[in-house]
């Protein structure tokens, strides 16, 4: 079996440093170790439509943040698919029919999706298509027969409804779709970024992000505005590391040669851990220390990104081709889907000639 890895993000805004250790700079990894047979990175947009609906503007605007974001972070054309999800109609038709593998209780009952309708105030009104969206990410999944999706840890009740609905198309027509493996950030700390206000969830809405393109005075001013341990008053304080969001991004972010280049007083992260927790060290050295750490981390994205900038037609262009791709494997899976279905009836010579014999008589 190919090794297939389907992974992507909804054009909502620019992408931060927390999609950047989530998930982008895994991508560029798992991409230049060649591990796979093929790999298909999606512009989510008729997903952000599910909550946007009335602002498509926004989305469309969007599309080509999140390409140069892609591209700035290492991501090849050559290499991997990316593509525009609104351009693969293929997807919207597998949707539909997994729709009937699926209880609306099931879906209620998802974790994801009862805290994201709990953060957009959807309790009273829920938009259809923003209910189902595991059903449509499961088509997403599935029309590309990923092997792999590497995602952050809120996104496993997602990988876990794709996996049921797989399993229950196969059991009803037999071996089709292929069940996907989820793959997580080997670093903990990445696992979910707060936002620099020490919020669970970093958003736009929340004003508490960092964009891999911003300049570097903007950089620094979120950093040194960081939220850390509200009882570390004094220097001489003891620090505590757990909830401290400078900590936390140093745990996603730094590397051991930053010790020597930065901060030469301490050997590595752990022996500035020790330094805080027993007192004397002030948050603003430390935070001083991740404004380093960041600047050297997204100086060479923000800079790649200002290349692409420059020839957006060719930018274009590339989501075109990928777009124009993955819809030729989507409709190869497509077919399958139908055929299984029995809902091919054009392409079905034997019902055809069954159904002659059977009126012919």
């Amino acid at each position: 079996m190919k090794k297939i890895m389907l992974t992507g993000d909804r054009p909502t805004g620019k992408l931060h440093v927390g999609h950047y250790v989530g998930s982008l700079k895994r991508r560029v990894e798992l991409q230049n170790k060649n591990d796979f047979d093929e790999m298909y990175v999606m512009i989510a947009d008729a997903q952000a439509l599910t909550d946007n609906a009335d602002d498509p503007e926004k989305v469309r605007q969007n599309i080509i943040e999140v390409a140069l974001d892609y591209l700035a972070c290492g991501l090849e054309p050559e290499k991997c698919t990316m593509f525009i999800q609104s351009q693969i109609p293929e997807l919207c038709e597998l949707s539909f029919y997994y729709m009937n593998l699926v209880t609306v209780s099931r879906l209620q009952r998802n974790p994801t999706v009862k805290a994201e309708i709990q953060m957009r105030n959807f309790e009273a009104s829920i938009p259809v298509g923003f209910f189902t969206y595991p059903i449509s990410q499961a088509a997403d999944i599935t029309a590309f027969k990923a092997t792999i999706v590497p995602v952050g840890e809120d996104q496993l009740p997602m990988l876990e409804q794709t996996k049921e609905i797989v399993r229950k198309f196969n059991s009803v027509y037999g071996e089709t779709l292929v069940e996907p493996d989820i793959l997580l950030p080997d670093n903990q700390a990445c696992l979910r970024l707060p936002g620099t206000d020490g919020k669970a969830k970093m958003s736009k809405s929340l004003g508490n992000c960092i964009y891999l393109s911003e300049e570097p005075e903007e950089i620094q001013k979120k950093v040194f505005s960081m939220f850390t341990d509200p009882e570390h008053i004094r220097v001489e304080d003891p620090g505590k590391l757990e909830g401290n969001t400078v900590f936390t991004y140093l745990d996603a972010f730094c590397r051991q040669e930053y010790f020597a280049e930065f901060l030469p007083d301490y050997e590595n992260l752990d022996e500035l851990k020790e330094h805080y927790k027993r007192g004397g060290l002030g948050d603003m050295k430390v935070k001083r220390f991740l404004n380093k750490v960041l600047q050297a981390e997204l100086e060479p994205i923000r800079n790649r990104r200002k290349e692409y900038q420059k020839d957006i037609p060719y930018v274009y262009e590339i989501l075109k081709k990928g777009s124009e791709k993955a819809e030729e494997a989507a409709a190869r899976t497509l077919h399958d889907v139908k055929e299984a279905m029995k809902i091919n009836y054009f392409d079905d010579k034997e019902l055809v000639a069954m159904q002659a014999e059977r009126f012919a008589q």
